[in-house]
């Protein structure tokens, strides 16, 4: 990845509906800026004026934008001739309801559900019974569940599952909070992987489903026999079912599972499997919360299930209920190991998730409140920021009906950006028809227009909206690739759009248009305006509406703290236009480098290299200094986000070896923005692009004129100091620099053998381990180190962040003015700056002196029992547990943790990465000689970066003991 990329990512999270034409009118909006590549300091528009992002521009680049008007939809009401029923007589509503109304009697469609309709028990909808009548030793599957939650089950479950299968965030974690099994702390994850003298293959298929024996039917674990059996049923729902409109389902239609463990966006996702003329077709998915603990069972604990189709739902894109049959195959080796009990812990959570969905489906009134709330909050405390338009179209959203704010809220959350009329269902709405005119007339959605609508815009978008077959089916009338069976839907949009675009089937847009009918999409003006309301609710891109459900579901805490808010995040609405105009750039940019888009990345940096060069140099310097609420809000200027577009833009240069351009950029930034941690990063890659050039002297001065700036730290620190020693030789500095002999202190240095298993260049190093199982080469540097009595943990950074949020929680979370602006924060805004040490500096300091003289243990025990589970930047509960972390800060001791807490403190975002991989622990029998040590592990060819460097002399200098483990390949022999 590009340098600057990820910070890009980041600072845009979740990104906003942009489509291409869209985009395109945005650049183009900004045109005065880009004349050419040359002129593209060119003279903008005043400041003070509202530039591209205000009201009106959003309302003429919105789709069809004139329907945005409510007055106009006080017409006379027709009858519809089809159904009879009294409709709005304008023409888009009449041929909507019309095609509604024909749909009803053609073949079925099926939709795709979305997070609001599985996640967190919304889809599995049943009661559970199992059948078991052997002894009290053999199999118990546990009904009656202790509805008390045990945050230190969450930990220890989401851990091995997560071991597992390789999942992690806040999904699983947000599953596996509903265990309550005491069982699951006391396992480890490797009981999942143990293989048993019984297999189930890999589609957890069972015999034909017509010998399987009635549910109430009974199957006795026998006594002192290899194998017994244990069989229990579940009443559960198909979702998922978008790309399946050929099967015609029936009450009683057989059903098969199967494992998708290579499914992108769910890995223990199970597909749902129904035969059809010798081959089987796929129905859709099981509810995600409920596979989330079936697939483990499928995979490893031989349990094998089929089902059959219960009902058919009311309408055709409804669930579909099925009942599960669930057989357990237990070896008799089993009954008293780990992997029972694993077992027990998996069946519970399914049996609470089954529980806890009966009342399908949950969780939408929530949603509504909560949407409704964040508009509230948004209006309420920056109302200066919204026209009285803009207030009056927010404020709108509650006088629509029930119907109509659910079915905006599903359809918000869902990708579009277009959606079939014809597609949308949802169970909780009782009339759909009703709740879209109500958002039409609102402003809220716009109805595509084929008559009005340049197709040839949005083709992509049209054919995004098609299922495979309708796909396979234009393929075959625009004669691609007849002798080709294309099964990806990737590839047949792709093999359309190519057709389209050489002329070979230029009705294209016409023929989808058949096919999808009438459409609907969120309004341009609805779009914006949300996502502007959650940018100033959340302060990020990364949260959403489903923080607030998060939270009602009790599946994440966050932290206790005091929101004081004493000045506005922007000064004025002209800021908040500036900067919105600066996040669209963004992520126009983002896009594109997915995209591979190099014209419009070129247009991306020349229009924020002209915006930032024409900002006064004072109200550049001001926004990144702690005038006007602190430093940190400076993060909500336009002048840094157009400063990250061009350090991505450095990279891109550096990429193709344009050294001139990107050596422009890095002058102008630096000479732009005095007070800024990348300071150090700009000076750096300066340096080395005019080296590049073969301009040395120039590359030196510019290294020499680094160490000399505050803002210069850490790895870039030393670099450049490296920089200065290697080009300040003979003629062209005779005296040696006074850091010389700190920057060559020896690091001390081991080395190992391991066996190695590849040894392709760029490929990261495997080995054979002490137990001949494959590793890398952190694992085999441990497996080395306790041979010598050491305990370990491959953690890097991550360890010491847990532990300096232990120890300084009650630091982290004090009451300091502006810097919790929101209830959904895991740390203060300005943790990452400057200016969290100062206006701390006292209670950092009465707080460390406490850590220095041996408190660190209490402190720490203390944090992680009031606070188990709540999230914190940088704290991870799952990876380590209490009594490891007691050990290593004993085993550290009070002076080094105090120096790494003050470092961290001072300058988290400098030193926050870079630690060396292995932290090792050695706890002594008379507690007087525990002992702690830091490894930096390289495999062959590695070397250690400038970063990793100075954590390795800083860690020297508070008195650790450090080194670099060096892993070298055993010599093949013959």
């Amino acid at each position: 990845m590009l340098a600057g990329r990820a910070s890009l990512v980041t600072l845009i999270g979740k990104r906003r509906r942009i489509s291409a034409t869209d985009q395109k009118d945005s650049l183009n909006s900004r045109k005065g800026d880009i004349v050419s590549p040359s002129d593209s300091l060119s003279p903008s528009a005043p400041q003070g004026k509202e530039q591209s992002l205000d009201l009106a521009m959003y309302l003429s680049k919105s789709h069809n934008a004139s329907d945005n008007g409510a007055s106009q939809y006080l017409l006379d009401w027709v009858s519809c001739p089809v159904c009879g029923r009294n409709i709005c007589g304008t023409d888009f509503l009449v041929n909507s309801h019309l095609d509604l109304c024909l749909a009803n009697g053609t073949k079925r469609k099926m939709t795709q559900r979305t997070l609001l309709q599985f996640n967190f028990y919304s889809s599995s909808k049943s009661n559970i019974h199992v059948d078991d009548t052997s002894s009290s030793k053999n199999l118990v599957v546990p009904l009656a569940l202790d509805e008390k939650v045990q945050s230190s089950n969450f930990t220890k479950c989401a851990k091995d599952l997560d071991d597992q299968d390789g999942r992690s965030g806040m999904e699983s974690n947000a599953s596996f909070l509903l265990s309550n099994s005491k069982t699951c702390l006391e396992y480890s994850v490797q009981s999942l992987i143990e293989t048993q003298s019984v297999h189930c293959n890999e589609t957890g298929s069972l015999s034909p489903l017509s010998s399987l024996p009635c549910p109430e039917q009974q199957f006795p674990l026998l006594e002192g026999t290899d194998v017994g059996t244990s069989m229990a049923t579940l009443d559960t729902y198909i979702v998922g079912r978008r790309f399946c409109d050929d099967v015609d389902l029936k009450e009683g239609t057989c059903v098969s599972f199967v494992r998708d463990p290579e499914n992108v966006k769910d890995h223990n996702a199970i597909k749902v499997l129904c035969s059809k003329s010798g081959s089987d077709h796929v129905l859709g998915f099981l509810p995600r919360d409920l596979a989330l603990y079936l697939s483990p069972l499928m995979k490893n604990h031989h349990v094998m299930i089929e089902g059959l189709v219960t009902s058919l739902p009311d309408h055709s894109l409804g669930a579909v209920p099925v009942r599960i049959f669930c057989q357990k195959i237990l070896v008799a080796t089993e009954r008293e190991s780990d992997e029972h009990q694993m077992f027990q812990c998996l069946w519970e959570n399914v049996a609470r998730v089954v529980e806890s969905s009966k009342d399908f489906p949950p969780n939408t009134k929530k949603y509504q409140q909560n949407f409704c709330i964040l508009i509230k909050e948004v209006l309420k405390h920056h109302s200066y920021l919204f026209t009285d338009d803009e207030k009056l179209f927010l404020g709108s959203f509650e006088s629509l009906s029930d119907d109509s704010q659910r079915l905006f809220i599903r359809l918000y959350r869902r990708k579009g950006p277009w959606f079939r009329i014809s597609n949308v269902y949802y169970p909780e709405i009782s009339d759909h028809q009703l709740a879209l005119k109500g958002l039409l007339a609102a402003g809220y959605m716009n109805r595509l227009e084929y008559s009005n609508e340049p197709l040839e815009n949005i083709v992509k978008e049209m054919l995004d909206m098609l299922t495979v077959s309708e796909c396979r089916e234009l393929s075959s009338q625009a004669c691609l690739k007849r002798n080709v069976r294309v099964v990806r839907r990737e590839e047949l949009v792709k093999g359309l759009l190519s057709a389209y675009a050489d002329g070979t089937c230029s009705l294209l847009p016409t023929m989808v248009a058949e096919r999808i009918g009438a459409c609907v999409r969120i309004s341009a003006l609805a779009e914006f305006l949300l996502w502007r309301v959650q940018r100033l609710f959340f302060l990020n891109g990364k949260q959403d509406l489903s923080a607030f459900l998060l939270v009602d579901l009790g599946l994440v805490r966050y932290p206790t703290y005091t929101c004081s808010i004493s000045s506005n995040l922007f000064t004025s609405r002209s800021d908040l236009l500036a900067y919105e105009e600066a996040m669209d750039l963004a992520q126009i940019m983002d896009q594109s480098l997915d995209e591979n888009n190099v014209e419009i990345v070129m247009r991306c940096i020349e229009v924020s290299e002209g915006r930032i060069s024409n900002l006064p140099k004072e109200r550049i310097s001001q926004s990144f200094t702690q005038k006007s609420g602190g430093m940190f809000l400076s993060q909500f200027t336009a002048s840094w986000v157009y400063s990250k577009v061009l350090t991505l833009g450095v990279s891109v240069f550096e990429r193709d070896r344009r050294y001139t351009n990107a050596i422009m950029l890095l002058r102008k930034l630096l000479n732009l923005i005095a007070q800024d941690g990348r300071r150090g990063y700009w000076t750096l890659r300066l340096s080395i692009d005019l080296e590049h050039l073969g301009h040395l002297n120039e590359s030196l001065l510019v290294a020499e004129g680094g160490l000399t700036d505050p803002w210069v730290r850490a790895g870039s620190r030393m670099a450049l100091q490296r920089r200065v020693l290697r080009l300040g030789k003979p003629p062209r500095r005779w005296k040696t620099p006074s850091f010389a002999k700190s920057i060559k202190r020896k690091i001390k240095e081991v080395y190992i053998m391991g066996r190695p298993l590849n040894c392709e260049i760029g490929s990261k190093n495997r080995f054979y381990g002490d137990d001949d199982e494959q590793c890398g080469v952190e694992e085999l540097a441990l497996q080395y180190y306790k041979a010598e009595g050491w305990e370990g943990a491959h953690s890097e950074s991550g360890v010491w962040m847990t532990i300096f949020g232990l120890l300084m929680w009650d630091v982290i979370f004090a009451d300091i003015p502006d810097v919790f602006r929101t209830r959904f924060q895991t740390a203060p805004l300005d943790l990452c700056t400057d200016s969290f040490y100062p206006a701390r500096m006292a209670l950092i300091e009465s707080h460390l002196r406490k850590v220095k003289h041996g408190m660190a243990k209490d402190i720490l025990t203390t944090t992680w029992e009031s606070n188990v589970g709540t999230s914190c930047q940088g704290v991870n509960w799952e990876r380590h547990t209490v009594t490891d972390l007691q050990d290593i800060v004993t085993c550290v001791g009070g002076p080094c943790l105090a120096s790494i807490c003050r470092l961290l403190a001072q300058d988290y975002k400098s030193w926050s990465s870079g630690m060396p991989d292995l932290l090792l622990w050695r706890l002594s029998s008379d507690g007087k000689s525990d002992d702690a040590k830091l490894v930096e592990v390289k495999g062959p060819k590695d070397r250690l970066s400038e970063q990793q460097q100075a954590w390795l002399l800083m860690l020297m200098d508070c008195g650790f003991d450090s080194e670099v483990c060096k892993v070298r390949p055993t010599p093949f022999q013959d």
